[in-house]
Order: C-alpha cells, then structure tokens, then sequence
C-alpha cells in the first residue's frame, strides 16, 4: 500500500472503511468538549454504547426475578459463561469446548498453572521472557517457590541481545533446545507488553513439546487484536483479560484456553467449585466433583454476571463486525501510523517494534533515549490517550474498532509541531 501523508488521503481512507460505522458506538474522553485520540487500547479499551443496556437487562432481571433470574432471565445465569464460547472461540482460534470466561488473567494463570506445571526433581525449570509483565512474573516466581524450589535456578530469562529491544526467535528456540531435559514450561506473553513484539506462537509450542514440556501463553495483548489458532498450533494453554482490545470494562472476567486433550478428560488436574460440575448434578449436594467435559470445568465459582455483561456486549460487536475484518484493518492502520511516524525526522525516538507485521499488532513502541515522560505528557496535554512505560517508551494502539485514518493522521500533525 502506498501511504500520503495528507488529511485528504486519510479522509479517502476513512471513505472506504467498512468499519468506520463502529466509531460512533463508542464513547470517547473528552478533553475541551472534543474527542481524544484515543490509541491506549492496549490499555483499556473503550466503553461501547451497547454496555449500558446489557448491563441494565441483568439489572432489570435481578430485580424482577430475583433468583429465578438463574433459570428465567433473558440470559439465564446458569449459563451465562456458555454465551461466550462462539465468539471467543473464533478470536482465539479453538474449538468452543476449549474456551471459557472467568476470574481475571492472573487468578486463571495461577489455576492453569497448579494444573500443568507439575516438576520433578530433574524437570522443573520454566522458561519465559526477560522483563515480562510483573504480574506474570510474580505468577511464575511463587508457583516455582510453592513447589520447593529456587526461582532464581528455576526460572529462565530470555533477554534481548546486547544493544537490542526485542527477542530474537532464534534465541527463543535455542533456550528451551539447550535447557530440553530440565523445562517442565515454557510461559511467554503472546505479545511482549514493552516492545509490541509478537512472537511465533506455533513454533515456540512446537520446540516446547518436542522437549516434553508444557506450552502456555499469556495473550492479554494479543486476544482480539492478531490471528491466534491455538488449537491447530497445539498450545496447551494460554489465559487472557478482556480489558484491553476485547472492550470489555476495567476488570473484566478473564478467559482461558485448555486444549482439547486435556479439557475433555474430566481426570484432567485442577483445583475444582462448583460451577466446574455439571450443571444436571450441581445441586443434588454431593461429595465427589466430577468436571464437565470442557473448558469450563475449570470454572470455580458463581459467573460475574455483572461483570460479564460488558464484554457480552462488545463480542456482540466483534460477531457483528468479524474478526477477520478487524484484524484487517488492524494491519493496515497501523502500518499507516508506522509510515508517519517515519516522517518525523525532527524527534529523536526509535520504533523498537517488528516492523514486520506478522510480527507485531496494533501497538507501535516508541523508544526515546531522553525525555520520553516529557514528551508523553505533552501527548496527553494535547489530547492524546497513549500511555508509558519504563524505560522510554511511549506505547501507541490505535484500536481498529474505534480509530480512524484521521485519528492517526491529526496524532501526527500534533507531533509535527512538538520540539
């Protein structure tokens, strides 16, 4: 695609956007009664108009039916993980069975994790990348401490080479090679966080297994914004919020995956509720849990409705919208708002991710080597949503759903005019 830096070629642009119409389903931060530029949807994704009245229907429905709401709402509670199945399972890539909602990213980390990283004496390190989100690294840490054993000979760091910000696939594949007998997990964050990296999903679980270890992934930044098919690439597990590019409200139920194999097998390792027994047998009160034949039998507890409600909403409009399509977009969009911000010979920055595309999604890492807390405040001050991250970077995603060529077109022309 041959890109213009000009308000006319992004006006074009926004003309033939199928999914322009999404735009004006969503409700934007205003700053001087005008929209942001809003591109932290790496962040938190925006509210759609539709969440008020989903929320409001199982408002209405505890209020009118009281517990019968289980039975008789509009959306039965009983069932209410069930209604994400289709749509998760097509953002994903897996089998309906493979996929539920629950809890939130770390909590589901944790229970996949008592139920696959199970060491021996001899097999019992787990890999994941240097620098990773805390939140996992904390996961990692305590679950190798739970289990006896020392994170910091348990626990292998990949790290960029010497002078680089991203990893080298290569150096991926050599660690667990090279660590083969000794790796019960390899844990790595479908997208780094930091750089924008994406890394190769299929291959990475491929050289996993091939040692004899467990492939989980952590996709908070990578479910519902890049192609993902776990199933066909035989992940074991990977987990997921729903905040981010999902929309689904701060806090969000979280999701998980578990691979058919191991999610169809009752026998299957878990900590067990009783929203994981099969529904015709959760109320006869018996001893003995007996998991329902799907992801969903790793549900614990009581489904969030209010809490779900929101993300049922913003999958509607992923259905309606499909998936296939906004990753188009996607792709597109950013390598629009990767060709402008070559243009900007006058700020010194360094975009640190892939500028190949099947190695990256919506977020484009800016890299300044001094001020860049300095500049990211003069974004915000000009009513631009992006947020930062130690050390130096100014992390932009503009969200395919609700971001427009004009959007990254005016996000440009304000830095045209910085210093």
């Amino acid at each position: 695609m041959n890109f213009e830096a000009s308000l006319q070629f992004a006006q074009q642009k926004d003309n033939e956007d199928k999914l322009g119409i999404y735009k004006q389903q969503f409700y934007f931060p205003q700053i001087d009664d005008r929209d942001t530029i809003y591109f932290c949807g790496n962040s938190l994704g925006l509210q759609s108009k539709k969440v008020q009245a989903s929320v409001q229907q199982e408002l209405d429905d505890w209020k009118n039916l009281g517990i019968a709401g289980f039975l008789n709402a509009k959306n039965p509670w009983m069932y209410y993980q069930e209604y994400f199945k289709k749509s998760l399972s097509k953002i994903v890539g897996c089998k309906e069975e493979e996929v539920t909602v629950m809890n939130s990213l770390t909590v589901n980390l944790h229970l996949l994790m008592l139920t696959f990283y199970r060491p021996t004496e001899t097999r019992y390190k787990i890999i994941m990348e240097a620098g990773a989100f805390p939140s996992d690294q904390y996961a990692v840490e305590t679950q190798v401490k739970h289990h006896g054993f020392n994170p910091e000979e348990a626990v292998i760091e990949i790290a960029p080479r010497e002078g680089e910000k991203t990893l080298r696939h290569e150096d991926i594949i050599s660690a667990i090679e090279t660590n083969g007998a000794s790796v019960a997990m390899v844990m790595l964050g479908g997208i780094n966080y930091y750089s924008g990296q994406l890394f190769d999903i299929q291959s990475i679980t491929e050289a996993t297994q091939k040692v004899g270890a467990i492939a989980g992934f952590d996709l908070a930044h990578a479910s519902g914004n890049v192609h993902l098919d776990l199933h066909n690439w035989n992940v074991d597990f990977a987990v997921w919020c729903s905040y981010k590019y999902l929309n689904g409200g701060p806090g969000a139920v979280g999701g998980l995956y578990v691979h058919e194999r191991y999610a169809t097998d009752p026998s299957t390792p878990r900590f067990a509720g009783w929203w994981g027994n099969d529904e015709q047998a959760r109320f006869k009160m018996k001893k003995g849990f007996v998991a329902k034949p799907n992801a969903s039998g790793w549900n614990i507890s009581t489904a969030q409705i209010l809490n779900m409600a929101s993300l049922k909403a913003s999958l509607d409009m992923f259905e309606e919208a499909g998936f296939e399509n906004i990753k188009a977009k996607s792709k597109d969009l950013t390598a629009y708002l990767e060709f402008l911000l070559q243009q900007l010979q006058h700020l010194d920055f360094e975009i640190i991710t892939p500028a190949n595309a099947e190695s990256r999604g919506a977020q484009l890492s800016l890299y300044f080597k001094e001020k860049g807390k300095e500049i990211h405040e003069k974004m915000i001050d000009s009513g631009i949503v992006v947020d930062y991250r130690e050390p130096g970077v100014v992390r932009v995603a503009p969200a395919p759903l609700y971001c427009s060529y004009q959007d990254v077109y005016r996000f440009y022309e304000i830095l045209k005019n910085f210093d």
